[in-house]
């Protein structure tokens, strides 16, 4: 489609946006309809075990658990800590989680959204975060999580992409 159009760039690049507009609209439809009721009523049971291993990662996380956080990935994850660096090498994923945990950090989700293709999953949610640096300074982001989980021998849903800044390309000029 548009990566064969080498002198369509920009038709392309409207496309695009547009495309990935109607979805993050589509998004805040979803949170408005569900704004009281974090889970959908109507999800599977599959859908609910994606849901609850973004739950207990994020109970880790705000328990400052290492290794519960750890756990919640596979071996080989990557994780987008901040726009357009991505990180694979679990000793640095290991510190970089553990350096936020010195922010006190406390992340709420607006809705959330799952699909499911096999043993394949993906996860949207907008976030907030609260938390404090060391010095008292109230710090507080939002995003658009990505994630995408795979689904384990032993049943268990693992992450295997982690991007809490989905939303990055939208607001890049």
């Amino acid at each position: 489609m548009c990566l064969n159009q080498k002198n369509k760039d920009t038709m392309c690049k409207t496309r695009l946006i547009l495309t990935m507009v109607i979805a993050i609209s589509m998004t805040i439809i979803t949170k408005a309809q569900n704004k009281n009721d974090m889970e959908q009523t109507n999800f599977t049971v599959e859908q609910k075990n994606v849901l609850n291993a973004i739950k207990n990662m994020t109970a880790a996380f705000h328990n400052k658990d290492i290794e519960g956080v750890m756990s919640s990935y596979e071996s080989e994850a990557l994780i987008v800590f901040e726009p357009e660096q991505p990180v694979s090498d679990p000793s640095v994923i290991r510190q970089m989680f553990q350096g936020a945990f010195t922010l006190n950090p406390k992340f709420e989700y607006d809705g959330h959204e799952v699909f499911i293709n096999g043993d394949i999953a993906i996860h949207f949610s907008p976030w907030e975060m609260k938390g404090r640096t060391p010095d008292g300074k109230e710090v507080v982001q939002t995003g658009l999580s990505v994630a995408v989980l795979r689904k384990q021998p032993n049943g268990d849903w693992l992450m295997v992409f982690d991007n809490p800044h989905g939303q990055f390309l939208m607001n890049k000029k």
